[in-house]
């Protein structure tokens, strides 16, 4: 792996030995195999160990691995016929957000994506995910397209949060994002979204208020950042790691409240570790959660989604 995050690097040091042992066994034909299965046996453990114990702030650091998959690489994997469609028809194309049609085991569906670079340059010009108002109006204009034409709506979310800029504000940031929650909550079609990355304020509940909400299992989402809070809280964004703790970002801290649906496993230490395997399984919770949502009229799709949200941080005497 080209970027080993701190908690990986025992595992790392452990399989460069194990290399190093091998090549040596070849180079010198001397019988090294009860060592080197030794050290394999050791890995093993390492890994279940390191990955199985995972803080917050771990997870944190593999929702932002650089190498972690985005959602053009789901896209590419996920569906067939893609076509992107760009613009709000009123500003610009926004390129930290992707939206378009494609087909899904050969049923039309929208889909809308947050899209990082994995380069510098990527990044600057994909603003990190960030979305300018621009951004969630071009989305918007496919949400009603989508249902317009019934097709199912699919979003995959990472992003730290919306633009915060000036430009941003001036062109009404606020009011895209909460015009996005007034028609999503309204929306006759079935919808999806998948945290694939990070999910960030209202960034991401921008293309995320729909009937099923899942999270990848080392994704996070929150409504701010770990930097963030700690800056508000303590005015010092070294104590990013305090407040992941306390944010409860996770997504099985997060299924525990209610706020998300379920959790789609990863392959062990994180996506971008076994992609082929990561898109198998998002594929079976997507086919299993639009074979459900196709089933229900209209009328109660959109009841279920206004109950659904209702009862979230509803409070109990």
């Amino acid at each position: 792996m080209k970027h080993i995050l701190e908690f990986e690097k025992p595992i790392f040091e452990l399989k460069e030995k194990i290399t190093e042992l091998k090549k040596m066994a070849v180079e010198s034909e001397l019988d090294l195999e009860e060592d080197i299965s030794k050290l394999e046996t050791r890995l093993g453990k390492l890994e279940t160990d390191i990955y199985e114990h995972l803080n917050p702030w771990d997870r944190v650091q593999i929702a932002r691995h650089p190498e972690r998959p985005t959602a053009l690489d789901y896209i590419e994997h996920l569906f067939t016929d893609f076509i992107e469609l760009h613009g709000d028809r009123l500003f610009r194309d926004d390129p930290a957000i992707i939206t378009g049609i494609a087909k899904y085991k050969d049923q039309p569906v929208t889909v809308i994506g947050q899209q990082r670079g994995k380069n510098t340059k990527e990044n600057i010009y994909r603003n990190f995910a960030s979305a300018h108002p621009e951004g969630y109006r071009k989305a918007l204009r496919q949400m009603k397209l989508a249902e317009k034409f019934n097709r199912p709506i699919i979003s995959l979310i990472d992003t730290k949060g919306a633009h915060p800029g000036k430009g941003a504000e001036e062109r009404g940031q606020g009011e895209a994002i909460a015009h996005n929650l007034k028609v999503m909550a309204q929306l006759s079609v079935p919808s999806i979204s998948i945290v694939i990355g990070e999910g960030g304020s209202g960034g991401a509940l921008g293309i995320g208020l729909t009937d099923h909400i899942y999270m990848l299992e080392n994704s996070i989402y929150s409504v701010i950042s770990p930097e963030g809070a700690a800056s508000i809280l303590w005015k010092d964004a070294s104590k990013a790691k305090d407040a992941a703790k306390s944010l409860k970002l996770n997504a099985e801290e997060l299924k525990q409240l209610k706020i998300i649906d379920d959790i789609i496993p990863e392959p062990r230490g994180g996506a971008h570790r076994d992609f082929t395997m990561q898109v198998a399984y998002m594929d079976v919770h997507i086919r299993k959660s639009l074979n459900y949502l196709r089933s229900i009229p209209a009328e109660t799709l959109i009841e279920n989604r206004w109950n659904k949200y209702k009862k979230i941080g509803e409070f109990h005497d």
